[in-house]
């Protein structure tokens, strides 16, 4: 099956991943956010298949907001949105693109040692749930 992504289909994925790793960096500890950011980020630059190509790319120009209300805000619904689109045209890259995301924020989450923080565990539920609204 081929997947035909649009510039906003695709601007819609890297907000939906991207935005995941910057709310699991928003989430973290003071002097982890650095750290959170990385791990994710490297999750993402290390997505294959179509997502993987679109993904590799942060997304240019956007503007998240001042607080992570306002991240959420355009984040948690872009992941919905992502899952949508791609379910629709190739429901083996929907699977791609949330096993992406889910990888990218436990990969955040790792970077403390043992659990991750209620606060960072508490941001993955809420990205997983966005994730599996669709």
């Amino acid at each position: 099956m081929s997947v035909t992504l649009s510039d906003q289909d695709k601007l819609t994925l890297r907000v939906a991943a991207w935005g995941a790793v910057s709310l699991m960096s928003a989430a973290g500890a003071a002097g982890s956010a650095h750290k959170v950011a990385t791990h994710g980020s490297i999750a993402l630059t290390s997505a294959t298949g179509l997502v993987g190509h679109v993904v590799t790319k942060a997304p240019k120009g956007v503007k998240y907001g001042k607080s992570v209300a306002e991240l959420a805000d355009q984040v948690l619904p872009a992941l919905t949105a992502a899952m949508v689109l791609l379910n629709e045209q190739d429901p083996a890259e929907a699977d791609n693109f949330r096993g992406t995301v889910i990888v990218a924020i436990d990969a955040a989450a790792q970077t403390h040692q043992g659990e991750p923080s209620p606060t960072l565990a508490e941001m993955a539920r809420k990205i997983t749930a966005a994730l599996d609204a669709a």
